[in-house]
């Protein structure tokens, strides 16, 4: 340790360098944990959210919460970490910023250690948006999908918005990456010396002229308190919240007589899978249902009607309450004639509906677990195997 600190004192003082150039650590374990962590994170919340699909979307929040966590521990860290980990040694003003821009345009700015000006605006970009891609997505699922800490307070327009953000930061977080590997690439050009190496076993060269920081000490102890309790007060947070009815949620449970009425002879759908003009068509034509009479005496029609009419589409607030409230005029009581229902089934296979394991378009619950909730929550998507085509 002493011959190392002896031979950057040399050097720096211009006073020569060795044959083979000495090399001292740069970046800590943390550092380097959260770097290649945060690269797995991201990858598999990009994969997830953008390539996989709907069923996917549990792997994709567990993706986004690490990633999430990643970051809140790395900004613990850049107050109480080592030296080059710390905001205070790369965090600096604009004009310096333009200052170091103007001296690489010459060809002649300094080498740092650290992050240099650029990358310390690249890095606190990444954290920035990784940051509010986490809380676009919270709101996000909380309005669309029901579920989560805010789900109890997030209306389906709200989250609807955010799930717009959401996607818009993503592609601009995968624009960010895209800019700060050319970064990584042209400045390990620009210096003669390899910056992903660099990150991996944290050390770099000591060369002369150097920009030099003023050391700091870690303080990992105070660092991983800190971090602990961030994490105890969120996850208490997050149960707490996540526990609350969400909004907008239908009602649980089917009524009685109408689930064993209508579920004779078919899936007896939630009630919010349709307005209320479309349940009024149907029940006021039971006695040419689909080609089939399905009268019942009076008390009972008007009691399933009534029933229906008071838990609509429009009394919920979920994707699909939301989105089957469109119909189709020519077939207003057909769920499966919808615009929506239409464009997320689209790219099934007709042989996948006519399969045995699932028998029809109408049968939902073959491939939605929680179809008869009326949640339809993306996690629940499970077509069977045999259904395959």
């Amino acid at each position: 340790m002493l011959d190392r600190q002896r031979t950057e004192t040399v050097i720096s003082a211009g006073l020569g360098e060795p044959a083979t150039p000495a090399r001292t650590l740069v970046w800590d374990r943390v550092v380097r944990g959260f770097h290649w962590l945060l690269v797995a994170a991201i990858a598999v919340a990009a994969v997830t959210g953008l390539v996989a699909g709907a069923p996917w979307i549990d792997a994709h929040v567990w993706a986004g919460t690490a990633a999430a966590a990643l970051v809140a521990g790395r900004i613990v860290w850049g107050f109480f970490g080592s030296t080059h980990a710390r905001f205070a040694d790369f965090v600096i003003s604009p004009s310096a910023v333009f200052a170091h821009l103007r001296a690489l345009v010459a060809g002649r700015a300094q080498r740092h250690r650290g992050h240099n000006p650029l990358g310390a605006i690249m890095i606190l970009a990444l954290l920035a948006t990784v940051g509010l891609i986490a809380v676009s997505g919270v709101v996000a699922l909380g309005g669309t999908e029901k579920t989560g800490p805010l789900a109890f307070i997030t209306t389906f327009a709200t989250g609807a918005e955010a799930r717009d953000v959401h996607e818009a930061l993503a592609y601009i977080l995968l624009g960010l990456i895209v800019l700060h590997v050319a970064g990584a690439m042209f400045e390990s050009r620009r210096t003669r010396e390899d910056l992903v190496r660099a990150m991996i076993d944290g050390r770099k060269e000591i060369r002369r002229g150097d920009h030099l920081s003023f050391m700091k000490t870690a303080r990992p102890w105070l660092a991983g308190g800190i971090a602990a309790a961030l994490v105890a007060v969120a996850m208490a947070a997050i149960a707490t919240l996540s526990g609350r009815s969400g909004l907008g949620v239908p009602v649980a449970k089917l009524d009685p007589l109408y689930a064993s009425e209508c579920g004779a002879c078919h899936a007896a759908y939630h009630p919010s899978l349709l307005p209320r003009k479309s349940w009024a068509v149907l029940t006021a034509n039971l006695a040419d249902h689909f080609g089939e009479d399905a009268s019942l005496d009076a008390a009972s029609t008007a009691r399933i009607a009534a029933y229906l009419a008071a838990n609509a589409a429009e009394t919920a607030d979920t994707l699909a309450a939301n989105r089957l409230r469109r119909v189709d005029p020519a077939k207003p009581f057909a769920i499966t004639a919808t615009p929506f229902w239409r464009r997320r089934h689209g790219k099934i296979a007709d042989a996948v509906f006519a399969s045995k394991a699932v028998g029809s378009r109408g049968n939902c619950a073959a491939c939605h677990a929680d179809a008869a909730s009326g949640r339809f929550y993306p996690g629940n998507i499970h077509i069977p195997a045999e259904a395959k085509p």
